[in-house]
């Protein structure tokens, strides 16, 4: 399958997901910026993807990130570039790009079995807890590479002028 054709509306693939978890498992989302893909990022979905059939990927759209208030600038690569490198990657079933500041209603749509964030959070302190528990998922936080980040990234290209 080519990478644009696992980008899809949420809708779209909240109503494969009875399928898929019946036929490949347990289906897992997770979700975030992408802004600069980077091997922190890699890590991080091969990390989601090994706990179950399915993974899934919310990209923040353009307008969520600027209001996310990420820094001046970003995000530097358009959502649905962003959401087509990600889908690119082997460990990605399925991208979706979303509006909200948070994947509250991305959830509630896909309803996965697991909702997977980076260790630099703590579950108690995830806007989305709350949705992950009324849909009946569990959250798993997933290893955090210190020093590969967006941020870092571009800090480093400003740093040498590239």
């Amino acid at each position: 399958m080519h990478a644009a054709a696992k980008v899809r509306s949420r809708d779209d693939i909240g109503a494969l997901v009875p399928e898929l978890r019946a036929t490949r498992g347990r289906v897992v989302f997770t979700n975030g910026v992408f802004d600069l893909l980077h091997v922190g990022h890699v890590r991080y979905l091969e990390f989601a993807r090994n706990l179950g059939g399915i993974l899934i990927v919310g990209i923040n759209s353009d307008a969520s990130v600027r209001a996310l208030d990420k820094a001046p600038g970003r995000p530097i690569v358009p959502a649905a570039e962003r959401a087509e490198l990600v889908a690119a990657l082997e460990c990605v079933d399925y991208v979706c790009v979303f509006d909200e500041l948070r994947p509250d209603e991305t959830l509630r749509a896909i309803k996965p079995d697991i909702h997977v964030k980076s260790a630099a959070y703590q579950i108690a302190d995830l806007p989305e807890a709350k949705t992950v528990a009324e849909i009946g998922a569990s959250i798993v936080l997933a290893p955090h590479v210190e020093g590969r980040s967006t941020s870092d990234l571009v800090r480093r290209i400003r740093e040498t002028g590239a």
